[in-house]
């Protein structure tokens, strides 16, 4: 079953390949080729990934930092340029840990429905709303790494599988946060916590992670790519820095101080949020006052 899962990832991989590139045609006459700073965030963020940190707090962060992409456009250029990196991390992690099948696929179908249903309405999202959406995932996204920094989560059990009520329960939150990571909400922590709270073994929890992702981020994306609601450039430049990136964090890498790198994303994530729907409550208030002035308004 498990090869099963292997070549139906090949066919999405495939898949979503072809669908990029019959829309990056309508590109012509933009920059084509992303620049040393978009590689190097797309290195770096899914470095941090394949360590179990998450890419997409942590790439939102560096967005907005160097004023890369503008905000509407970011929950497309994430998921678009996620998804080829996130499908290499899955076929890492599928072949080298173990898990059991008969709970991964059921948990990849829910968070491929998710996403399907989740980018059909955030796609068509005004960029205020998403600066609110955005802002508010990122914080849930920070109080994840806080209780994990902090212990409050829980350590996980020995089990290779779930079944019954508890499968069920972990396939409807994976679907919510398929349904979530259109927005911009990483998968990663809120599922370590769901399956540790129902008794997972850790190391059994990134197959189920990584596959998840790499399963949705093609159906997450293509609504993005299709309504041209992203940067073509950027995802490029996460895409092709994000490999090596994936790469060298899952073979080379034999330690590194996460607890301390870890402290720093939190801040910096809360420092992005709070920018963010800073940005969005004055849009707010700058359209409330052209409306107040706007003749006729009473």
């Amino acid at each position: 079953m498990k090869t099963a899962l292997f070549v139906v990832l090949g066919i999405f991989t495939v898949g979503y390949l072809t669908v990029w590139t019959i829309y990056a045609r309508r590109e012509r006459g933009h920059p084509r080729l992303a620049s040393p700073l978009e590689l190097g965030i797309g290195l770096v963020t899914n470095f941090f990934d394949a360590l179990g940190i998450g890419s997409f707090a942590t790439t939102t962060a560096l967005f907005r930092l160097f004023g890369t992409v503008r905000d509407e456009h970011i929950p497309g250029t994430l998921n678009a340029g996620a998804a080829l990196p996130g499908i290499l991390e899955a076929f890492i992690y599928m072949a080298v840990l173990n898990v059991d099948v008969r709970t991964l696929a059921p948990m990849v179908t829910g968070s491929v429905v998710g996403a399907w249903l989740g980018a059909g309405v955030v796609s068509r999202w005004p960029r205020c709303k998403i600066q609110i959406g955005m802002g508010s995932a990122l914080l849930v996204t920070a109080s994840f790494g806080l209780m994990a920094q902090l212990h409050l989560l829980p350590g996980g059990g020995d089990l290779l599988g779930l079944s019954g009520t508890k499968l069920i329960l972990a396939v409807a939150a994976n679907t919510l946060l398929g349904a979530l990571m259109t927005l911009g909400i990483g998968l990663f922590g809120p599922c370590m916590m769901v399956t540790y709270l129902l008794g997972m073994n850790p190391m059994a929890v990134f197959p189920i992670m990584t596959a998840s992702v790499a399963f949705l981020g093609p159906v997450a994306s293509v609504p993005f790519i299709r309504r041209g609601n992203y940067s073509f450039k950027t995802a490029v430049g996460l895409t092709i820095g994000g490999l090596p990136g994936i790469l060298l964090a899952a073979f080379l890498v034999k330690s590194i101080p996460l607890v301390a790198l870890r402290w720093l994303v939190i801040a910096v994530v809360v420092y992005t949020a709070t920018m963010m729907l800073s940005s969005a409550a004055r849009e707010r208030s700058r359209a409330e006052a052209s409306m107040a002035e706007a003749p006729g308004v009473l």
